[in-house]
């Protein structure tokens, strides 16, 4: 090694000599023969080895830090070591660490999305690095064949049941082409602090619907501030005094603060709005013809409320016990809009102390 020209050799090529400029950024084992040979020359630097080997000095670098062991550098050891990183597949997090891995089940046995239950572990494992994982290492763990770091059934508890993983197509929402109601008052007239959600107990409604033959649905009430669900049960039809009726009954519930306003659509199921609002202190709203968008976080409300409730079924048989049932698994899900608090978690917040912010408001 005492005639290795590799200073020259440097200077002439600009760095790397064109014609040993490799094709792949790994080492073989042949070149790090060759690179443990040219450390025990004295004063050589890296980037004289790198000269000589053909690739980028950082290469060398990284090649030295990674594979390097208490005798220092040791060609057969290093290539030891870069076989065992290049094993495929590696395993993943969730298959190293059982502790995470039976928190993300049980957390998806209770119909928690892999978002929700990434950003959740981070709130309630604040100093725990080992309880860290990200949504879409969740996702491949159960969509991916062969890894079988989560049970597979699992997917049948995410909200679209799917076993294959798809992009979302978002279906907008026809008009009711009914009439229109005696004494609407329109959703321009609103106060504006029902538009920046830091003021609770404005309410957005609607119904979701059965299947045709059945003419089933359920009322839905969402509290725009903190997401909070509330579900009206109508087993006998869908008319005004129905919802009338259910509406009263669900109100009477709440605490005068949480009952300040309500925008709904304007279908006939509202023909009642006065007697509603003179029975619960609420103000009702009607929003413009084919606008769902003013009730956005009704619409995404209602969307999640399908994975309980399929369109295409006869919803009038399920019992007042399970909506409130599914009301509450709602209510305990952390939500990204709410930065992973829970529903139920903002409403108690709000309650204790008005001035508290419930999270982080964006639309929907």
């Amino acid at each position: 090694m005492s005639g290795f020209k590799g200073r020259t050799v440097f200077r002439e090529a600009g760095g790397v000599r064109p014609d040993l400029k490799r094709p792949s950024r790994s080492l073989s084992y042949e070149d790090r023969c060759l690179i443990e040979a040219m450390l025990t020359v004295a004063g050589v630097t890296q980037r004289q080895i790198a000269v000589r080997v053909g690739c980028h000095p950082a290469t060398i670098g990284r090649e030295l830090a990674r594979n390097s062991g208490r005798r220092g550098y040791r060609a057969r050891s290093a290539q030891s070591r870069a076989d065992l990183r290049a094993r495929r597949p590696k395993p993943t997090k969730l298959g190293r660490c059982e502790r995470l891995r039976h928190e993300v089940q049980t957390r998806l046995e209770d119909e928690h999305s892999p978002e929700q239950i990434a950003r959740r572990l981070r709130v309630d494992f604040p100093h725990d690095p080992e309880m860290r994982v990200s949504h879409e290492t969740i996702y491949k763990s159960l969509f991916v064949q062969g890894r079988g770091e989560l049970r597979r059934d699992l997917t049948a508890r995410l909200r679209t049941g799917r076993t294959l993983r798809r992009p979302r197509h978002p279906a907008g929402r026809a008009g009711n082409g009914q009439g229109r109601i005696p004494g609407m008052v329109m959703i321009s007239e609103r106060p504006a602090e029902v538009e920046d959600r830091a003021v609770p107990g404005h309410w957005e409604g609607d119904l979701i619907m059965g299947s045709q033959a059945s003419k089933s649905a359920i009322g839905t009430l969402v509290e725009r501030a903190t997401r909070y669900v509330m579900l009206l049960h109508l087993p006998h039809g869908h008319g005004a005094d129905a919802v009338q009726s259910a509406m009263i009954q669900t109100a009477s519930r709440l605490p005068d603060q949480l009952r300040r306003t309500l925008t709904w659509d304007q279908g006939k199921e509202m023909a009642n709005h006065v007697q509603i609002a003179a029975a619960t202190d609420l103000d009702i709203y009607f929003c413009d013809p084919h606008s769902p968008w003013q009730r956005g976080t009704n619409e995404n409300t209602n969307g999640l409320l399908r994975q309980y409730f399929p369109k295409g079924t006869d919803l009038s048989v399920y019992q007042a016990d399970y909506l409130d049932h599914v009301a509450t698994k709602l209510n305990t899900r952390p939500r990204k809009t709410l930065d992973w608090a829970t529903p139920a978690e903002a409403l108690d917040r709000l309650l204790s102390d008005p001035t508290r912010p419930t999270g982080v408001a964006i639309t929907s």
